[in-house]
């Protein structure tokens, strides 16, 4: 697992590895591979059920893109209802719409119901619209939520601008559901209460090898420990690798980077999102940024593929940043780090069952928080009835992207394509 390039979230608590280092002994009812929002959630909900649970984290909790992603809690997918509806069908393109609007009430929730110590606001999220084709495309999703009751408003270019302070944007449209999240702090307290519920959570036990004997899973730690398990969930994502043949193949795992600037001065941070939006723009390689809970601007963008190796690594976010905040250029930039994301070709999360009694969910496409904070509960609840209907995705069967050797590359050449071109619609 790649090691962010400093410390990344400056608030870090101290109890980060407070969770057990040795799994437990002899047979669970379900053993979780993955440590992330994905495996707690599903691990919790599992527990609750009267299950018992057994999750397993290759390193410390909050230490993969749960705790370093962007912390925007969005509610639907990159597709807009009527495309789901067209696509699977109005029974199910339906119910999962219906899913898709609540993912981001799954992470409020749960922080007002089980009292996390979790930083949040929840003012909303805005996508924002450099062109006229990306206001087009805002206006379009704007009817198709609004037909639907969702509390969402199509956004002028002087309506853009008081509610960012940011240069350059045509309007936008806002998504009041939406809102943001420590991510970190989120991550920790959904272990303490899976903890607290009864599910055991160990840390530093990478999973090696799976074998199924006589009914039950037999899942091998590195480390040498076994435990056996009625089922198993694969809740890697983007940290997926050679454990379940093929699966990490069906993926392409990104690099988003993020740096945070600053505490910024009052007179400045007074008209930079002063309502405590979060915002994604428009641009084929997209920026998202957010005020954090101490005041800092918080900017994230796709990085390189390779491993960051010194600061100038995040230096297109810094002109991004400067772009769209031309008074920040004297702010000191403080914190610089990195996570992966899970893509699959047609930007949707995929469930596979490749046999009975062994899942693998991959695929958030950067909008995790709420998606598999979400999609865990579901998930338990298949685990306890083998209802295929409690899933929101059909279960799809593990297809490898051809030439995936390549599609790295591939990707890589994109992304500097794309910046090109956003580059001349500036």
């Amino acid at each position: 697992m790649p090691k962010p390039f400093s410390d990344p979230i400056w608030q870090r608590p101290k109890t980060v590895s407070a969770f057990q280092s040795q799994p437990a002994v002899g047979a669970v009812d379900v053993v979780i591979v993955g440590g992330g929002i994905m495996g707690l959630s599903t691990a919790l909900h599992a527990a609750r059920q009267g299950r018992t649970v057994q999750v397993l984290e290759a390193g410390g909790i909050g230490e993969g893109a749960s705790g370093l992603n962007g912390g925007q809690v969005i509610p639907g997918l990159k597709y807009d209802p009527e495309w789901l509806v067209e696509h699977f069908g109005k029974e199910r393109g339906e119910a999962l719409v219906n899913f898709a609007a609540s993912t981001a009430d799954a992470v409020f929730d749960l922080i007002r119901d089980e009292n996390l110590a979790v930083p949040f606001t929840r003012n909303g999220w805005i996508q924002a619209a450099h062109t006229e084709t990306a206001l087009t495309a805002a206006a379009n999703r704007d009817r198709q939520w609004r037909a639907r009751g969702a509390d969402v408003e199509l956004l002028s270019q002087a309506e853009i601008a008081a509610m960012t302070g940011a240069k350059g944007y045509l309007g936008g449209w806002l998504d009041r559901r939406a809102g943001v999240v420590d991510p970190l702090a989120y991550t920790l307290e959904l272990a303490r209460v899976t903890a607290a519920a009864g599910a055991g959570i160990a840390e530093g036990q990478k999973v090696v090898k799976l074998r199924k004997d006589t009914g039950l899973w037999r899942v091998l730690t590195e480390s040498g420990t076994e435990v056996r398990a009625k089922a198993v969930v694969l809740a890697t994502n983007a940290y997926t690798d050679g454990l379940l043949p093929g699966l990490a193949r069906t993926i392409v795992p990104l690099h988003s980077f993020q740096i945070a600037t600053a505490p910024l001065p009052a007179d400045i941070g007074a008209g930079i999102l002063p309502g405590g939006q979060a915002v994604s723009d428009s641009r084929r390689i997209l920026v998202y940024y957010r005020r954090s809970a101490d005041g800092r601007l918080v900017l994230g963008g796709r990085g390189r593929m390779a491993l960051p190796s010194s600061a100038a690594d995040w230096a297109h976010l810094e002109r991004a940043l400067i772009r769209l905040y031309p008074a920040l250029a004297g702010i000191a930039i403080e914190k610089r780090w990195f996570g992966r994301v899970a893509m699959t070709p047609d930007h949707l999360p995929h469930i596979h069952e490749p046999e009975k009694g062994l899942l693998a969910v991959a695929g958030c496409q950067g909008r995790g928080v709420g998606l598999m904070s979400a999609l865990g509960k579901r998930m338990a609840s298949y685990l306890a009835s083998g209802d295929a209907r409690q899933l929101p995705f059909p279960l799809s069967p593990i297809r490898p992207i051809p030439f995936h050797a390549f599609r790295q590359v591939g990707v890589a050449a994109t992304i500097a394509w794309y910046r090109m071109l956003d580059a001349l619609e500036r």
